[in-house]
């Protein structure tokens, strides 16, 4: 019989190799992550999880009054807050899912990469992909805020890269070799 480890065990197993932490580290300590709110931001309170499984923060719409985002047009959201993340994280900004499901309102340039020296307001760029105009409220949860540790690289300069059966081959290529295994079987 094959011993498993608790789902919580697992967890800190998995995150101790991929994040190159102790179980303990990644189970129990959260990154710092300092927070200025701005004047405009005051009263929404912190980005918050909607569950202790959630992934993503919600950000909030930090406006003063109600704004129309038209039909096929953009528009950057302040969420009154700023950042201060260290040098090994990068923030993402991501679409809700409900609201592009239920509004075909989604994040433009998603996800948005905040990087650990900007200092200036979190701002969402959402994007109305509907026909018909989205009003934007005061305290909105308009995207979500997602946490990742940076990967440092140094680039070696190569006259030659090591050959792959995909080789040069991009924008939907795999998909196609899938195919093409799946017909052979």
């Amino acid at each position: 019989m094959t011993e498993r480890a608790a789902p919580k065990e697992a967890m800190s197993e998995v995150m101790s190799e991929v994040a190159g932490l102790s179980a303990s580290e990644a189970a129990f300590d959260p990154v710092a992550v300092f927070l200025r709110v701005l004047a405009h931001g005051e009263g929404l309170g912190l980005p918050r999880r909607a569950s202790a499984g959630s992934v993503g923060y919600d950000l909030q719409a930090a406006v003063r009054s109600r704004l129309v985002l038209e039909a096929g047009k953009a528009l950057a959201v302040p969420c009154g807050i700023a950042l201060a993340l260290p040098e090994v994280v990068e923030a993402q900004i991501r679409p809700r899912s409900g609201l592009a499901l239920k509004h075909a309102v989604t994040c433009l340039n998603a996800p948005g990469t905040i990087d650990s020296d900007y200092r200036g307001e979190i701002k969402v760029i959402l994007v109305n992909h509907g026909g018909e105009p989205f009003m934007v409220e005061r305290g909105m949860r308009i995207a979500q805020i997602v946490f990742a540790r940076v990967l440092p690289v140094r680039f070696v300069e190569s006259e030659t890269l090591e050959a792959t059966a995909r080789g040069s081959k991009g924008f939907g290529s795999s998909g196609e070799r899938a195919l093409a295994d799946e017909k052979m079987r």
